[in-house]
């Protein structure tokens, strides 16, 4: 039997059902660089994210997690710099599916857990497919792990899971 997860949170509340181990059998064209969990202690989304809902995650995810409930804080985030839209923004752009609605790192997070929607995953997987195109415009630009170079494309593409940190 599949293993039911609760969701319980300020947004959602229901379940869904995992149907892949953790981190593992992901389509082959998707290959994020970090974890959930890497990308937490690192330090994305102002360290807003992920505050009302950490009983739906591994409590390891947590342990060094930059977060503040509070309020975003782009001194959270690895760049120090702020790199997100408002939530607003993606819901009027259309970018939001109703199972996930705090959008893209959601459904990452509970994708790398083991929840499957096809459907949902390959708009989800070309949408990060197309984020490399901000990994090209650094390549290009920036010399070779000059992190000062371009630090809000930097912290964006840390937001999707590519480790900017190497290019």
């Amino acid at each position: 039997m599949k293993k039911k997860v609760i969701i319980n949170d300020k947004m959602q509340q229901g379940y869904y059902h995992l149907a892949e181990p953790e981190g593992k059998n992901f389509h082959p064209d998707f290959k994020p660089e970090l974890t959930p969990a890497q990308m937490l202690k690192l330090g994305v989304f102002g360290g807003r994210y992920m505050t009302d809902c950490k009983n739906e995650f591994p409590k390891s995810w947590f342990k060094q997690a930059k977060l503040c409930p509070r309020r975003h804080d782009p001194n959270l985030n690895y760049f120090k710099i702020n790199a997100s839209q408002p939530l607003k923004v993606w819901q009027d752009k259309g970018w939001i599916h109703p199972a996930d609605p705090r959008g893209w790192f959601q459904w990452y997070c509970r994708y790398y857990l083991g929840r499957r929607m096809p459907e949902e995953d390959a708009r989800q997987i070309k949408r990060w497919k197309a984020i490399r195109r901000h990994a090209a415009a650094l390549k290009k630009n920036c010399p070779k792990g000059k992190l000062a170079c371009r630090p809000r494309q930097r912290q964006a593409l840390l937001h999707w899971a590519y480790d900017s940190r190497i290019i």
